[in-house]
């Protein structure tokens, strides 16, 4: 009867790491969030030698606002559906290279194809936190008002493209 009772304990151990290993190999994406912020108030540099703002945006039109690096390999997965919202809404998607060299980022979208209208830079990641950036990749649609209305974490997948795309189709108050 003892040895029954000592093998409670291993089936509970043996029960929560089956749970623990489940989450980890199959966690799921969370759903685009719902901001109510505004972007951020930070003039960038960017690779062609300019700057650029996201609050407000350029233009009157709403933009996506894609976080990414070329050290990243979330990036270089998503990067096909950066390259699909560019040819659907050209002039609109614009990226920010976090923590990472010009040289860097320039080779990664020559080599991959550059969706961007253009590309600020964010070599100390000061931009990136001032987004709310957890890690890259991120994105953020950002209405012409300069209010972040949509964000979603981590690579665009397919399902993401559909959410994005009906946030930048929306009409205009």
């Amino acid at each position: 009867m003892k040895r029954w009772l000592a093998a409670i304990p291993v089936a509970l151990l043996v029960l929560f790491a089956g749970l623990a290993l489940s989450q980890l190999l199959s966690p799921k994406k969370g759903e685009f969030e719902r901001v109510s912020r505004a972007a951020p108030d930070r003039q960038f540099n960017t690779l062609d030698g300019g700057g650029i703002a996201f609050a407000p945006t350029p233009g009157d039109e709403t933009i996506i606002v894609n976080l990414f690096a070329s050290w990243c390999a979330p990036c270089e997965a998503e990067h096909p559906q950066l390259m699909e919202l560019s040819k659907r809404f050209p002039g609109r998607v614009y990226g920010v290279l976090y923590k990472d060299t010009a040289e860097n980022g320039a080779e990664f979208l020559q080599r991959m194809g550059n969706p961007f209208a253009r590309v600020a830079e964010d070599p100390d990641g000061q931009g990136g936190l001032d987004f709310g950036l957890t890690g890259v990749p991120e994105t953020f649609v950002i209405s012409s008002e300069g209010e972040i209305l949509l964000h979603v974490a981590g690579p665009l997948g397919p399902d993401d493209v559909k959410e994005v795309s009906g946030a930048l189709d929306a009409p205009r108050n």
